[in-house]
């Protein structure tokens, strides 16, 4: 047996158990506001407001921030090979082609749905940037959930894809952190 028949099983599997959870949260984007702000979240969080956040900071903080944005750009590279590798290895369809009943109210940025990318940069760029600028909390974390959120909002993931994409965000950030001192 192949790797996508083994992973297209797996996920046949946990798909009937996420179903109900993504219906639900993809029920919401029919009311135009909620709709239109989880648009601008995932717009915002296809590394417009990451990189923004971090262009900032170099301009308040100064020099002594170029370090810290170059950690967070190279961490974030390194997010794409992974996450671009494991969807193109495990191929997992995003919810709205798979499941009629699931609406999609924005174009995905590729194709395949595992892992959530959005949810990989969103959470491994807040726990560097709180790192860093533990001030920042406040912005980070709740802006991190809100990308996490719009994922199943707008039909583009899964619960899983979504929790996996954490996951690898929160484990990529803490090895670069760790690493920190030995490279800067």
């Amino acid at each position: 047996m192949d790797i996508h028949t083994r992973t297209s099983d797996w996920f046949g599997r946990i798909e009937k158990l996420e179903l109900p959870i993504c219906l639900f949260f993809n029920r919401a984007s029919g009311y135009k506001s909620v709709n239109a702000f989880f648009k601008l979240i995932s717009r915002l969080g296809d590394g417009v407001f990451w990189y923004c956040l971090i262009a900032a900071t170099i301009l308040v903080v100064g020099k002594a921030a170029i370090v810290p944005a170059l950690h967070m750009l190279i961490t974030g590279g390194i997010g794409v090979l992974i996450y671009k590798a494991l969807k193109e290895r495990l191929v997992r369809e995003r919810p709205y082609i798979t499941h009629d009943l699931i609406l999609c109210n924005t174009r995905p940025l590729d194709r395949y749905s595992f892992p959530s990318g959005h949810t990989l940069h969103a959470v491994s760029f807040s726990l560097m940037l709180f790192f860093y600028y533990p001030q920042l909390a406040w912005l980070v974390f709740p802006f991190a959930s809100f990308v996490a959120l719009s994922r199943f909002i707008l039909g583009l993931h899964y619960i899983s894809d979504v929790l996996v994409g954490g996951l690898i965000g929160a484990t990529l950030a803490a090895f670069s952190l760790q690493l920190h001192p030995y490279l800067f």
